[in-house]
């Protein structure tokens, strides 16, 4: 199988699917965009050195793809008005965030969004909760742009040397998948606590 998401790397369509996965994973976090994106990291490190352009260009269609996915998400919270209000007032968990969020920002500690990139749905909940409270775009986005290049080329490289040090196999993808997902709950248990230590 990674012989044929091998073949898949040097065709346009691998970075169509890429740039889809992350792109909507902001409004489904449980698109497995991350372990497509180390999938094929791992097959493009198959090849020869000439493949070495195809990982770049892998890191910025994540990279833009995950922008684009955050301004999205952004835009239509900014624009959702009481109905999302309502939505995250009902969930004091999101409130909670939300309210995290505004006073992490306001105080430029864009750290945050960057971190909430790696942990599960916090993607997803940074970028709501930022055009929710209508924080301003210049707060936001270049934390969401550093936080997208940040985790693309981690997904990236963990993909890409893994299949130097194991071979090009499904045990370099697992073990690359497992970091990822140490790097994600890595992250959740930093953006739970960062909040209280403060």
């Amino acid at each position: 199988m990674l012989e044929q998401v091998g073949s898949l790397v040097g065709s346009p369509w691998i970075y169509a699917v890429v740039a889809l996965s992350v792109l909507l994973d902001v409004f489904l976090p449980v698109l497995p965009s991350g372990v497509l994106v180390i999938t094929a990291a791992t097959a493009a490190a198959a090849g020869s050195a000439a493949d070495v352009p195809d990982i770049l260009a892998l890191t910025l269609c994540a990279a833009t793809a995950s922008v684009l996915g955050d301004l999205v998400a952004y835009r239509l919270a900014w624009r959702g008005g009481d109905r999302l209000d309502r939505a995250i007032s009902r969930s004091r968990r999101l409130t909670t965030a939300q309210e995290r969020l505004g006073a992490a920002l306001s105080r430029g500690g864009g750290a945050l969004v960057v971190l909430a990139r790696f942990a599960p749905a916090g993607r997803s909940v940074v970028s709501l909760g930022a055009g929710a409270a209508h924080r301003r775009a210049r707060d936001f986005l270049p934390w969401s742009a550093l936080a997208g290049l940040t985790w693309a080329a981690y997904s990236v490289a963990l993909g890409y040397f893994g299949a130097h040090w194991l071979g090009a196999s499904w045990l370099a993808t697992a073990v690359s998948v497992a970091a990822l997902f140490a790097a994600g709950a890595g992250a959740a248990y930093v953006v739970r606590r960062e909040p209280r230590a403060s």
